[in-house]
């Protein structure tokens, strides 16, 4: 799967993380997406409150976001990351 292959296999790459220092480490882009996802999740969460005044609603639709987001960010980070543009 060139996903596996992107994130965890360095025999692809030129060089290792600790060699290419204009590489995030994995574990940096997870870190970052969390964070990330903080803020939106309490901005999903309000938001969804504000539009349906029911928290048992809201919460369940920002526990939603929260997670489909998080994945997302980080393949969209490590995907970023391989492209030379803009370094």
């Amino acid at each position: 799967m060139i996903v596996d292959q992107m994130i965890f296999n360095k025999k692809i790459a030129k060089q290792s993380f600790e060699e290419d220092v204009t590489s995030e480490k994995p574990v940096r882009s997870i870190v970052k997406a969390l964070s990330w996802r903080v803020v939106g999740t309490l901005d999903t969460l309000i938001v969804s409150y504000i539009l349906t005044g029911k928290i048992a609603l809201a919460a369940s639709i920002a526990s939603v976001d929260f997670l489909t987001k998080l994945i997302l960010y980080f393949f969209h980070e490590r995907v970023w990351n391989k492209i030379k543009w803009g370094k």
